[in-house]
């Protein structure tokens, strides 16, 4: 009697018809099947959600001043399950920018940019960067007071760059500089050039990455050396997250779904107070102290383009072998430091629309912040050296 199960005979005869199995993809080992590996994966499988609903959208959106805001509510009140699909476009956005950060930082925590994947973080970088210029350039596009006002913001911060290297800035980046031309170059940006930057990227980076395969767990970690074939393994697997992720994103959809702001007037914009969307929240909100004003926003933007690059430069000065965030407690507080300040400017930023901070209340706040998570990394690196000392003592004593 043939002892193969249903689901084998399943797997094989969609193996051999399709072929699943000669493909390059490498199998992967047991350890990398958790969610936590798969951040980026969810981030792709967004950005696929990203390019549906759009394709959707751009069946009915008319790309003009007069017309915009209109096609947006037809879209929403007239075209079946317009509605939703426009909610998971903006959503589903979000979340991409939530993934995609949190792959960086969890790469980050993890080591994973060292050696032989330094160019992999190089690549993961430039695309968080543009993943960033969709949400700008998308933002725009519905043409509602808050979306026009906060693309203003973003534009006029071009301001501070030298006259010359500002122009070319501001007119490849918003066209001949009229409203019409900004909505054009913007839905451009947004639909063609953006898409192909960041499909290019990312064949590249998957290309490193069945080069390299999944990185090895931290140092002093043990985890099983068992690998698992991509196909069924991984690729049920990743279908299964995929499937969750796609049926939160609908369910928080439906719930609560997008309520559009006015359209974009002169009249209404000038009774609102600009800001950017909540992912550039964190930059504005620097830019709003006290000591920042006039002047002094070249240091800002400087500071904030000094971090930048550190950051994406990363894997060419943390060099060391060690992995495990256990024994890396600089790096790691950096990074706890890094997160809890980006969370508080954000939050500070969004309680605190068109207010200029003093330069008191900033310091305090932001070296407050940086102090208390400072503490809570001493604390818990204490902890965890208490805990192993007092393992290794017990253990001598068997």
């Amino acid at each position: 009697m043939d002892s193969k199960t249903i689901y084998s005979r399943i797997i094989e005869w969609i193996d051999s018809r399709i072929g699943f199995t000669k493909t390059i993809l490498r199998p992967a080992p047991e350890h990398a099947m958790h969610p936590f590996y798969w951040i980026g994966g969810l981030a792709v499988i967004a950005l696929t959600m990203q390019g549906l609903t759009g394709i959707f959208m751009l069946l009915y959106y008319v790309p003009n001043t007069d017309q915009a805001y209109s096609s947006t509510v037809y879209i929403m009140k007239s075209v079946p399950l317009g509605l939703l699909v426009e909610t998971l476009h903006l959503y589903t956005a979000y979340a991409m920018i939530l993934l995609a950060f949190a792959h960086m930082m969890r790469n980050f925590f993890a080591s994973v940019h060292k050696m032989p994947r330094e160019l992999m973080w190089l690549v993961g970088m430039i695309m968080g960067f543009v993943v960033l210029s969709f949400g700008l350039t998308g933002y725009l596009l519905p043409w509602t007071v808050v979306s026009k006002s906060a693309t203003d913001v973003a534009i006029g911060m071009l301001n501070v760059l030298p006259m010359q290297i500002g122009n070319i800035v501001k007119f490849l980046a918003a066209g001949s500089g009229s409203d019409a031309a900004e909505l054009d170059r913007f839905l451009t940006v947004h639909t063609v050039l953006l898409p192909v930057a960041l499909l290019s990227l990312l064949a590249v980076k998957l290309y490193m990455f069945e080069v390299h395969g999944s990185p090895e767990p931290a140092a002093g970690v043990k985890y099983p050396a068992r690998n698992l074939p991509w196909f069924p393994n991984v690729f049920l697997y990743l279908t299964m997250l995929g499937a969750v992720f796609v049926a939160v994103m609908l369910a928080v959809s439906a719930l609560f779904p997008l309520v559009l702001p006015p359209e974009f007037s002169p009249q209404a914009a000038a009774t609102y107070v600009s800001q950017p969307d909540w992912y550039f929240l964190w930059m504005y909100q620097i830019l709003k102290f006290a000591p920042m004003e006039g002047s002094g926003i070249y240091y800002a933007l400087g500071g904030i383009t000094l971090f930048m690059v550190l950051l994406t430069l990363l894997p060419f000065y943390d060099r060391g072998i060690e992995r495990n965030p256990a024994s890396r407690p600089l790096f790691v507080t950096i990074g706890v430091i890094m997160v809890a300040e980006l969370a508080a400017l954000t939050i500070w930023g969004y309680l605190t629309p068109g207010q200029v901070i003093p330069g008191v209340q900033a310091a305090v706040v932001t070296g407050g912040v940086a102090v208390m998570a400072l503490l809570l990394s001493w604390i818990i690196f204490r902890l965890r050296r208490r805990t192993r000392t007092r393992s290794a003592g017990g253990g001598s004593r068997i």
